[in-house]
């Protein structure tokens, strides 16, 4: 029983590894992003190195939409609905064409075709209808820092785009010569909106030589856009320094005054005549009660020795008799 489960499964990762391979080379959607106006009609186009079985009664028509499973949209076989959806059959061209196009209709398209008992898929299509930019959309490129790059071969980019309705088209160019699609993955925020995220990979020295990088952002078919730009920034190692010598003079000066400060008010606890200066000292006077035995004594802190500081004479006072 386990060698039966494990030949089928076997059998199954070689059926599905064969579909990708024909995946890649059976079928084609030359047409990465199309837009169109709202109640226009939209031509998806996918091309066959081999002309479609019985003009293409045997293909389909899959959309995915963002957080969705993709979905099948229609078999050309089946002829029900022709005034929404269509399939048009040239050779080795098959269009889909959706008429009175809304905004609901936005998503990927995947051509599909059945060869013997193979279901191949082409590479997609985005349909974007109408504008997907709102209130709460914005473009955002990131770079890497120059400290991050010390340790890696290639300079990692990336283009956020947030609070969309819709698919949007996401392109890179440097210094306005070279345009790269890059790979886009999305998510959905708990708004309902979209976030697209755009990453490229360039080698170290493009992305150090100086040029400019442009995420080129794309919401609608009026052909405006919206373009941010990254550009590689040398670190200074010599900022670090020149910020901290801001700071070394009025620290010393600081130190210095507080220094002078707790100096002079030790002068002034230990030795106050030497200042110039005779604080009045009162004695207390002596106690000629009796306490028990117990001996008070008047204490005299006016006599001061030679170098004028204070001394202390012996102590003088009566033995109270008990």
């Amino acid at each position: 029983m386990i060698l039966f489960i494990t030949t089928m499964l076997f059998a199954k990762f070689l059926l599905l590894s064969f579909m990708v391979v024909r995946v890649q080379g059976y079928l084609h959607q030359f047409q990465p992003f199309l837009f169109v106006n709202i109640n226009d009609t939209a031509k998806i186009q996918c091309s066959s190195k081999k002309q479609f079985v019985a003009g293409g009664i045997t293909a389909q028509w899959y959309r995915r939409r963002e957080g969705e499973a993709p979905m099948l949209i229609k078999r050309c076989s089946d002829h029900q609905n022709v005034n929404k959806v269509a399939c048009i059959s040239e050779g080795d061209n098959l269009t889909l064409a959706i008429y009175n196009a809304q905004r609901s209709d936005s998503g990927v398209y995947y051509c599909t075709d059945s060869y013997i008992i193979f279901l191949t898929f082409g590479n997609g299509s985005t349909l974007i209808v109408g504008d997907s930019y709102t209130n709460s959309s914005w473009v955002l490129p990131l770079a890497p820092s120059s400290h991050g790059l010390l340790y890696s071969g290639t300079a990692d980019l990336a283009c956020v785009v947030h609070g969309v309705s819709n698919p949007v088209q996401i392109s890179w160019s440097i210094s306005e010569d070279l345009q790269e699609q890059g790979l886009t993955r999305s998510l959905k925020t708990k708004e309902g909106s979209l976030v697209f995220i755009n990453h490229i990979s360039i080698p170290m020295a493009t992305w150090t030589s100086g040029k400019n990088f442009t995420c080129d952002v794309k919401f609608n078919s009026s052909g405006k856009s919206v373009k941010k730009i990254a550009r590689y920034v040398e670190a200074s190692s010599t900022a670090p320094a020149s910020e901290c010598s801001h700071y070394i003079v009025p620290l010393a000066a600081g130190a210095g005054l507080l220094l002078l400060v707790v100096s002079l008010s030790l002068i002034w606890t230990l030795c106050p005549s030497t200042l110039g200066f005779k604080p009045r000292i009162s004695a207390p006077p002596a106690s000629e009660e009796n306490q028990g035995g117990i001996l008070y004594a008047h204490l005299d802190f006016d006599s001061r020795n030679r170098k004028g500081c204070t001394m202390q004479r012996p102590a003088r006072g009566k033995r109270v008799k008990p």
